[in-house]
C-alpha cells in the first residue's frame, strides 16, 4: 500500500507542475493575441497613412478584405485538428494581417487621438476582465451563454440598423456590444483555463494556445471597435 504522505506529496508535486504549466500556456496565449493585434495595428496605420487606401478602399479589393477574414477563421476551425502548428500559427497571422488591412477605414473614419483613447480604453476593461475571468472561482458557463445569444442580437440589431440608420439604435447596439465582448472575454479566459491540460502534449497544447488567442483576439477586437463607436471623434 502507499503511504499516504508520499501520495499527498506526489499530488502536491503534480498540482504545481500543473499550475506551472497552465502559467506558461496562458502567456502563450496572450503573446500570440498580443502579436496579432501588434501586426492588425501597424498594417491599419500604414494603410490610412499611403496610397494603399484608395487601392483597397476604392476598388472590388474591399469585398476580398471583407470576406477573407471569415474565410480564414473557417478553415482554422475546420483543419484544427489535422492542420500542422506552423500552418496554424501561418493561418492566424495572415488573419491578423488581413483584418489590419481593412480596418485601415478605422484611421480614414476617426481622428488618431481618439483611436489611441479607444484602445487605451478597451486594453484597459480587456485586462481587468481577463485578470476575473482566470481567478473568480464562480462558474460562468451560463454567463457565457447568455452573451453569445447577446451577440446574435447584435448582429441582428446592426442588420436592422443598415436599412434604418437611426443614430439611437446604434448607440445601444454600441453599449451592448461592448459589455457582450469584454464579458465573453473573461468567459473566454476562464474556459481556456479550465480546458487545458497536460495530457494534450506540447504541440497539442501550442495548437490550443493559438486557437484560443485567436477567440480574445476577436473579442478585443470588437469592444475596441463598439468602443470607438461610442467614444471616436469622426474626421
Amino acid at each position: 500500500m502507499t503511504d499516504p504522505f508520499l501520495r499527498s506529496g506526489i499530488a502536491g508535486l503534480d498540482r504545481v507542475a500543473l499550475d506551472a504549466g497552465l502559467r506558461t500556456h496562458m502567456q502563450r496565449v496572450f503573446a500570440y493575441m498580443g502579436g496579432g493585434l501588434a501586426i492588425s495595428g501597424v498594417l491599419a496605420w500604414i494603410v490610412a497613412h499611403s496610397s494603399l487606401a484608395g487601392l483597397l478602399f476604392g476598388s472590388p479589393l474591399r469585398w476580398v478584405l471583407a470576406i477573407a477574414p471569415l474565410g480564414f477563421i473557417m478553415v482554422m476551425n475546420f483543419k484544427l485538428n489535422t492542420i500542422s502548428l506552423n500552418g496554424l500559427r501561418t493561418l492566424f497571422f495572415l488573419f491578423c494581417g488581413t483584418m489590419g488591412l481593412s480596418m485601415g477605414a478605422i484611421f480614414l473614419a476617426y481622428t488618431d487621438a481618439s483611436v489611441a483613447r479607444a484602445f487605451f480604453v478597451t486594453s484597459a476593461t480587456f485586462g481587468a476582465m481577463s485578470l476575473w475571468g482566470y481567478t473568480t472561482k464562480a462558474n460562468l458557463a451560463g454567463f457565457g451563454s447568455f452573451l453569445l445569444m447577446g451577440v446574435f442580437g447584435i448582429i441582428i440589431a446592426s442588420v436592422v440598423n443598415l436599412f434604418l440608420m437611426a443614430p439611437m439604435l446604434q448607440w445601444v447596439v454600441s453599449i451592448v456590444g461592448v459589455f457582450v465582448f469584454s464579458g465573453l472575454t473573461a468567459w473566454d479566459v476562464q474556459r481556456i483555463k479550465h480546458t487545458y491540460t497536460e495530457s494534450f502534449g506540447t504541440e497539442a497544447n501550442e495548437k490550443m494556445a493559438v486557437f484560443s488567442a485567436l477567440s480574445l483576439y476577436l473579442n478585443f477586437v470588437n469592444a475596441f471597435q463598439f468602443m470607438l463607436s461610442l467614444m471616436g471623434a469622426r474626421r
